[in-house]
């Protein structure tokens, strides 16, 4: 079976998720969260320090070694509040896609609340019901009132 895997570039930690479809679910081959602190490696200037990318950029390449064999269409890589708000980020992220070897996209605040929204709501039962989701992260808070699978009003606040 082919497997696909989800990265979150976050904040404070980085996340892979591994799986695959088996019988219509999703089986979770592996999962890997290192804590890199990318948000708290920005300046006053909102660059990233070399130390953080080097904290990055080392566990980017961890994650590649999993990735080996997963053709690029199966690997989705999401940088989001700090990637958002870095300054010159583009050399960082050349980096990063070159550590990864597969392509990183960094979302808006209202892409990550709805990727958010999705998640949850898969493994949820009640799929018709109305719902609050509210991701409290290293830089950003995602809110979505929603109702089944459907995101409704979606919001991302910084701090």
């Amino acid at each position: 079976m082919e497997q696909f895997a989800a990265i979150d570039l976050g904040s404070n930690s980085f996340h892979m998720v591994v799986g695959r479809y088996s019988h219509g679910d999703i089986v979770i081959l592996d999962r890997i969260l290192e804590m890199i602190r990318l948000g708290a490696g920005l300046d006053a200037d909102g660059v990233i320090s070399d130390e953080a990318a080097e904290r990055a950029l080392a566990c980017l390449e961890r994650f590649r070694e999993r990735l080996t064999a997963m053709r690029a269409g199966s690997v989705r890589a999401v940088g989001t509040n700090t990637l958002r708000r870095a300054r010159r980020k583009q050399d960082f992220l050349v980096r990063a896609e070159a550590a990864l070897g597969h392509p990183i996209e960094v979302i808006s605040g209202i892409e990550e609340a709805r990727l958010i929204y999705l998640g949850v709501t898969q493994g949820v039962a009640g799929l018709e019901d109305q719902r609050l989701v509210i991701d409290i992260g290293g830089g950003s808070t995602e809110l979505v009132i929603g109702k089944g699978l459907k995101p409704l009003e979606m919001e991302s606040l910084q701090y």
